[in-house]
């Protein structure tokens, strides 16, 4: 898959991994999905295993969890994650992304997408 992670979105999923407490077979489950005139929307959650669907994707170390539209919209993108004092989030930075041509706006090619880590998106798995 050609997918680039810079090292501070690196360390966010790996911290996320690790304060889990699931265990050395963990993942980060990333769903994406178009956003905006120019960006992608982003769930996400650490799971003990892929969910039905899923591929389980290494990179860098870290076993990602994307379901089939993830990966086809990851494709060729850079993903950052950012902190700023009022926010911080996962900033994707797509060369393929042209607008959506609806709003009477577009984005040049490349621009990015912040979205915003919400802590509703970040949830354990209920155990049996």
């Amino acid at each position: 898959m050609d997918l680039t992670i810079t090292s501070s979105a690196e360390k966010f999923i790996k911290r996320m991994v690790n304060f889990s407490g699931m265990g050395a077979g963990a993942g980060f489950r990333l769903s994406v999905s178009p956003g905006g005139c120019s960006g992608l929307a982003s769930e996400f959650s650490v799971e003990a295993a892929a969910l039905p669907g899923d591929a389980v994707v290494e990179i860098q170390g870290m076993r990602l969890f994307l379901p089939a539209e993830s990966r086809i919209l990851l494709q060729g993108v850079t993903m950052d994650f950012a902190e700023t004092p009022t926010s911080s989030g996962f900033v994707f930075q797509d060369p393929k992304s042209t607008g959506c041509g609806t709003c009477g706006s577009s984005a040049p090619a490349g621009a990015s997408s912040n979205n915003e880590v919400s802590v509703a998106s970040i949830h354990r798995p209920t155990q049996n």
